[in-house]
């Protein structure tokens, strides 16, 4: 049996070292790196604030009749233009899965963020060199904002960085802006996290494994050194 233990221990051994290796170098990797170039801002801009409100606006009392579902109702803007945000359907954070209607706050019409609303949006969002290369409708789940779980729009630009901006369908805000910097970023943090199935977080059966072979790699190790105790392999010199 302790041919076993020996074997179980060596493997457990390489492995977890392995792993550690791998902290090692992602860790460097993130204190040695631009933070900022991480988040993949390089080339984002805030959207210019609203504009005076025209204060002839569509109550909020003729919303609620025409959407009896709504759940929360907020006043928000997009490229400067009042809108009215209705929550049908809300996630514990805004990344969950959400439903929204968006109604023009001046004229009481559902607004959609079609191709050309989210490419207006990406755009004022973006202040880099670039012209828009593409643009797409995606559905989760999204490779540069795993975490996020509503449709949104890939607009993409042909600068160096190889941008992408990310326009929630459902609700007109910008998810967040990519490109190779934070790209590269993100590759570390999957090998940092041992989040191989791009979960999105550090909650997964790869921690729970490895968690379960350094146990193995303890208890083995503990049995061994029983054995070794007791078949007189440590000696102790008296002085």
């Amino acid at each position: 049996m302790i041919i076993w233990i020996k074997k179980i221990h060596k493997w457990a051994s390489l492995l977890v070292g392995l792993q550690v290796v791998i902290w090692v170098i992602s860790g460097l990797t993130f204190n040695v790196i631009d933070h900022q170039k991480a988040r993949g801002n390089t080339y984002r801009q805030a959207i210019a604030p609203t504009a005076s409100l025209n204060m002839n606006l569509v109550p909020v009392e003729d919303l609620l009749k025409s959407y009896p579902n709504t759940i929360e109702l907020n006043q928000t803007s997009i490229l400067s233009k009042p809108y009215y945000l209705l929550t049908q359907q809300q996630g514990l954070y805004r990344h969950f899965s959400n439903n929204y209607h968006i109604v023009n706050a001046e004229t009481g019409r559902l607004t959609l963020v079609d191709k050309p609303l989210a490419i207006a949006i990406a755009q004022a969002s973006y202040n880099g060199p670039g012209d828009i290369s593409s643009a797409k409708l995606i559905t989760p789940p999204i490779a540069d904002f795993i975490k996020h779980k509503n449709p949104s729009w890939q607009i993409n630009f042909n600068d160096k960085l190889a941008t992408s901006v990310y326009v929630e369908q459902g609700s007109g805000r910008v998810i967040g802006h990519s490109n190779s910097d934070k790209r590269f970023v993100d590759f570390f943090f999957m090998l940092h996290f041992m989040d191989y199935g791009s979960a999105g977080n550090f909650n997964t059966v790869q921690i729970m494994l490895f968690a379960f072979i350094t146990l193995w790699l303890t208890l083995t190790g503990l049995i061994w050194t029983i054995h070794l105790l007791r078949n007189g392999s440590y000696r102790f010199n008296k002085e």
